[in-house]
């Protein structure tokens, strides 16, 4: 029997407006980004309604806001009848989202654990000592050779296996600028600097985990109401133990994203949903595996669709 899973994005998939077609449709969007700004003492939705892409692309920002988009597009899927998924997953920060929307959080303190995660990832890491690339047209087990020759005792990984052929490296900055020429040299149709504000899922990250894992300290986690795949096992998890364990460590792991799109398609899921602004998800599903269906809901006329669906 065929399934469907709920899939969340993470950073990368904001912009200035999102939601606003469907806020004016839904009163459950701006209901939704009201109880984040209150958990915050920051307003969301001004930051939502008004805010422009430089303030909107702040890692303190970004994650809570996209949480919170997240969310909201789920209560109202839920509201409106849509089907229930049978398991869930989420991109990096979107594993966040994915354990609110199935209880695992509650929402308030799912908000509040990623507005102080953004700000633990960029204390971690000075500005200008990290930097990240894309790696495009290059197989993993090259990217990864080409991270161990230019890392030369200093950090370089690859952390984002988002779809065969396209790997993101990330590390000091001298060991990603040593390795786009060797990257180009093995065979990648493109190696590029990204513009980010921090390495993210590399070692780097440890001393921002180890931030987090007090913050979480007194954060309960519970049995979500359906699985998770999380980015590190690449398993279905509901112990709450576990789920706490992988989220702290995602924060210096790889997001293992084709692996996790290859293990739904295992379970019997053919269609998606991915429920958040944009549709980075899709496209990479697509690249993945041809034989998932991935709708995304981030605008109205494609909530539309998917309802309908």
């Amino acid at each position: 029997m065929s399934k469907l899973a709920f899939l969340f994005p993470g950073q990368g998939s904001q912009k200035p407006g999102m939601l606003l077609d469907i806020a004016g449709q839904h009163d459950l969007v701006q209901r939704t980004f009201v109880e984040a700004s209150d958990a915050l003492s920051d307003d969301l939705w001004a930051m939502l309604s008004h805010g422009d892409a430089e303030q909107m692309s702040l890692t303190a920002n970004t994650q809570p806001l996209l949480l919170t988009a997240g969310v909201a597009l789920w209560r109202i899927w839920q509201a409106e009848g849509g089907a229930a998924p049978a398991i869930l997953a989420g991109h990096s920060l979107g594993e966040y989202t994915a354990l609110a929307a199935s209880g695992a959080l509650a929402f308030e303190d799912a908000v509040r654990a990623v507005r102080f995660r953004g700000q633990a990832m960029q204390r971690a890491v000075p500005a200008g000592t990290g930097a990240m690339a894309a790696v495009i047209g290059l197989d993993d087990d090259a990217v990864i050779e080409v991270c161990i020759q230019a890392g030369a005792g200093d950090v370089l990984e690859a952390v984002n296996f988002n779809a065969p052929g396209q790997v993101v490296i990330a590390g000091h900055a001298g060991a990603v600028e040593r390795a786009l020429p060797l990257l180009k040299a093995a065979g990648a149709k493109r190696a590029l600097a990204l513009p980010v504000s921090a390495p993210f899922h590399c070692a780097l990250m440890r001393p921002a985990a180890d931030e987090l894992a007090g913050f979480l300290g007194d954060i309960t986690f519970s049995e979500p109401a359906m699985p998770i795949v999380q980015n590190v096992s690449v398993e279905p998890e509901t112990d709450p133990v576990r789920i706490k364990a992988q989220v702290l460590a995602q924060t210096y792991s790889p997001v293992r994203w084709t692996q996790t799109v290859q293990f739904l398609v295992g379970q019997g899921v053919s269609s998606a949903i991915e429920c958040g602004p944009g549709a980075v998800l899709a496209g990479l599903g697509k690249r993945i595996d041809k034989s998932i269906s991935v709708q995304s809901i981030g605008d109205l006329a494609g909530l539309t669709q998917g309802l309908e669906a």
